[in-house]
């Protein structure tokens, strides 16, 4: 902790996209909750900004050390909750408020004010190692702290503990708001279904983002007699955004009873916060159009609702084409090869229009280099997510060391952060190519960084890499990626 004291420790002062922000944690901390049997809900209240700018690497490790913590601390059936909400924004600045709960262990009211001393811990079993993970509650108040922020916790023993921690980030010029309506049919009747009133109101102020005026029902019942009514006046529902998990009626069910009431012209856009793998199935079945994780981002369901409504009918009109094809993965991935690579998302030119199949990599065997722990660790779930083997170093060096003492063809690919001690990525990865092996000359390593610049590209290139991707890492770029270098490399 003393390069923070001593002033030495810096802020980054760069822009970020808060979705990609929000799902790098959201995977690892929902892998966590899903190993251990808990609820994890994640929600946006209001309105945020697309993008944002600061040091989104420091404040994800607050943010993931809270919530591990919360995890930690937190037994089966219980719940971690994670809420956003951004406060105001004024002459530039936005202040973003952070809210971790959960039902777990709880502390004492009279350890509260020692939680964020140093070397500091509660003299009791069940809550001993409360702070110990990843930064320590000190480091996370000093860092916080750094952002002219605040942290505020409140606890009760047997109940469970809040976090809420306030940061002022600078306003970015940046957005994907008001690029909808000009892509989109006029006149766009949508209705959002979930048990949840805060996601129901988000969602709502996101379809008003891309000019689209939508109403909001709490109930599956409710919902269905407004589709009804609208059906009966010759005003159907064009687009329907329900949740998957809802009491009584879910969202498996209220599919299927929206499309035998308004047919195959309502659109109906499956919303989860689990993984698609536990409900595609089920929901593509039932008659949903796509699916998309929660909480919703502009960009995003722009994307989900062009793939729907451009060159689609509305409701009413006969169905001419098929768009459920999984959650839209082909849709998202036909959309990435058109666009190349983008500045978050730089790739050698042959490797940018990769189509990533689903479970085409389950096996497959990874080197990851990243001194971070935290970041070795959502890298890891990342990978886990689709049952690839990751085996880590946290420098360069080992990596080399670890490479060059495996069998031939062991590693499938090497992931290389390009900033680490000891030795650094691009002399790694220089290192790896001049081993007397001809794995070495062939396995692919893809640079990561977050650095996304022309030249940062070409000197991960120069030093024998394969592609290079930004950090944070967009996980279906990632597995584009690796399926694209290692089907290439097995063609050979």
């Amino acid at each position: 902790m003393s390069r923070i004291e001593s002033g030495r420790m810096s802020l980054k002062n760069e822009e970020f996209a808060f979705r990609d922000f929000l799902e790098q944690i959201n995977v690892m901390i929902n892998g966590q909750c899903e190993d251990k049997g808990l609820d994890f809900e994640c929600q946006i209240v209001g309105q945020t900004s697309d993008y944002y700018v600061g040091d989104d690497m420091k404040l994800k490790q607050v943010l993931i050390n809270i919530l591990g913590n919360s995890v930690k601390f937190t037994e089966a059936p219980g719940t971690v909750t994670f809420a956003v909400e951004q406060l105001q924004r004024f002459e530039g600045m936005c202040t973003l408020q952070f809210t971790m709960a959960d039902t777990g262990v709880g502390m004492d009211a009279d350890y509260l004010p020692k939680i964020f001393e140093a070397f500091t811990q509660e003299d009791d079993t069940s809550t001993s190692s409360y702070g110990g993970s990843g930064l320590g509650m000190a480091i996370t108040k000093n860092i916080v702290d750094m952002m002219n922020g605040d942290i505020r916790v409140e606890s009760e023993k047997g109940v469970g503990t809040t976090f809420v921690v306030t940061v002022t980030l600078k306003a970015s010029a940046r957005s994907t708001q008001g690029e909808g309506p000009q892509m989109l049919p006029a006149d766009l009747r949508a209705l959002v279904v979930d048990d949840d009133a805060v996601a129901c109101e988000h969602a709502v102020l996101v379809l008003g983002d891309i000019g689209i005026s939508a109403e909001s029902c709490t109930h599956a019942t409710e919902a269905l007699d407004r589709i009804r009514t609208c059906c009966d006046r010759g005003e159907p529902i064009d687009l329907v955004l329900t949740d998957y998990r809802m009491p009584d009626i879910d969202g498996i069910q209220l599919t299927r009873d929206i499309k035998r009431i308004g047919g195959e012209g309502v659109k109906v856009l499956m919303l989860t916060g689990y993984s698609f793998d536990d409900v595609t199935d089920e929901a593509l079945q039932a008659g949903a159009d796509a699916l998309m994780n929660k909480p919703l981002f502009t960009d995003t369901l722009l994307r989900e609702l062009r793939a729907l409504f451009v060159a689609a009918p509305l409701a009413g009109a006969a169905d001419t084409a098929d768009t459920a094809d999984g959650p839209s993965a082909g849709d998202e991935a036909e959309d990435a090869g058109e666009q190349g690579a983008t500045a978050g998302e730089q790739l050698a030119p042959e490797i940018a229009d990769g189509i990533y199949e689903e479970g085409s990599l389950a096996g497959r065997r990874i080197l990851l280099a990243e001194d971070i722990q935290i970041n070795a660790d959502i890298m890891i779930d990342l990978l886990d997510m689709e049952d690839i083997q990751a085996e880590h170093g946290e420098n360069g060096q080992i990596v080399v060391d670890m490479f060059a003492a495996s069998a031939p063809d062991y590693y499938d690919a090497v992931l290389m952060d390009v900033r680490m001690p000891v030795m650094d990525g691009l002399t790694a990865a220089s290192t790896i190519r001049k081993l007397d092996r001809p794995d070495a000359k062939t396995v692919p390593i893809i640079a990561l960084t977050a650095n996304a610049f022309d030249e940062d590209v070409q000197r991960s290139l120069q030093a024998g890499m394969d592609a290079h991707l930004s950090k944070p890492v967009e996980p279906d770029r990632l597995y584009g990626t690796l399926a694209k270098l290692i089907a290439r490399r097995e063609q050979r």
